[in-house]
């Protein structure tokens, strides 16, 4: 990144954003945006943990119709994919772009490139707009949320997040943002460190999650076309040879917020080519575990949300180096 071409960024966001512009450049010039808090100031190129610049860094910004229904509708969610990511997670699927290892994935991108490419999808009848792995790149996804509704149009904006969120920059997107769909991948801090290098996670995202149910609470509001329009919405991926961290989170949700709260359980996780051969992670989640943590759900009175099925792995398989990652659905 040349000193030039940052300084025309700033110069586009400050014209753009008058209003927002100053806080927005304090943030990037010495960024605490997610829990790494590496004070980066990535207006000048410094990158931080997640190796990430001023710009939108962005892998793809697609029609997704493989979320939970109602997030993707009947016309699919516009899903803007951002590159690189503040956890590293051995086993992840999205691994061609989260990966902070190599040259960066994706593209570097100006805010009316990105504008263009969502209003094309919204004028091809998707409804709303899909942040996924935001958090190293919170102040981008402010810029794309007023710039969207500068052209006129108030789509659903849905927070598409791993969980490791800071309460602070939560609370800088109360009114902002319409649906919170994070993860909760974790309640043990040695799973957490050895497959996601965070041992912090499960207090991390624990306090991350009161502060979305605070803004949100249990009731998620449904549009008359099903869509979700306002709300959370909690996932949280079965693992192989961990039932009883998903027992542990399912009782989390359920004791500490609420049973009330709609979760998204989910089992398509499939071994990767990074972890094919580790003695847990190389396998498929049995349907013994599967089904002790369906049991678990019931028992809690979670009865709100979805339970994929066990066979759903093979659908959630998308390609990044595509010019469309999830085109085989």
């Amino acid at each position: 990144m040349t000193p030039e071409r940052n300084v025309s960024f700033e110069i586009a966001m400050a014209q753009s954003f008058p209003h927002e512009w100053k806080n927005w450049q304090r943030e990037l010039s010495d960024c605490v945006a997610c829990p790494h808090h590496c004070h980066a100031n990535r207006l000048t190129g410094s990158l931080g943990f997640c190796k990430t610049d001023a710009w939108c860094n962005i892998s793809s910004i697609c029609i997704h119709r493989g979320e939970e229904p109602p997030i993707s509708g009947t016309k699919g969610i516009c899903n803007i994919f951002f590159s690189r990511c503040n956890l590293q997670c051995v086993y992840c699927q999205n691994h061609q772009i989260s990966t902070l290892i190599g040259p960066a994935p994706g593209n570097k991108m100006s805010l009316q490139e990105v504008v263009a490419d969502v209003l094309k999808c919204l004028d091809a009848g998707c409804l709303n707009v899909g942040f996924v792995s935001p958090s190293h790149q919170v102040v981008q996804m402010k810029a794309i949320i007023h710039a969207v509704r500068q052209e006129g149009r108030n789509p659903v904006f849905v927070y598409n997040t791993n969980g490791y969120d800071t309460v602070d920059t939560l609370r800088s997107l109360e009114g902002l943002m319409d649906v919170y769909l994070p993860d909760m991948k974790y309640m043990n801090d040695a799973v957490a460190k050895q497959w996601s290098g965070a041992a912090d996670y499960p207090e991390v995202a624990t306090a991350a999650l009161r502060e979305m149910f605070r803004q949100k609470g249990t009731a998620v509001q449904f549009g008359d076309n099903g869509i979700a329009e306002a709300g959370l919405i909690i996932r949280h991926l079965l693992l192989p040879g961990q039932v009883q961290n998903s027992l542990d989170v399912l009782r989390f949700i359920a004791h500490e917020l609420s049973p009330r709260v709609y979760v998204s359980l989910m089992s398509q996780y499939y071994p990767t080519d990074n972890v094919r051969n580790d003695a847990l992670l190389g396998r498929r989640p049995t349907y013994e575990e599967y089904t002790r943590v369906v049991s678990e759900m019931e028992s809690l009175g979670m009865t709100r949300g979805w339970i994929q099925e066990m066979a759903s792995h093979a659908s959630y398989r998308p390609d990044f180096e595509k010019d469309h990652p999830f085109e085989y659905q």
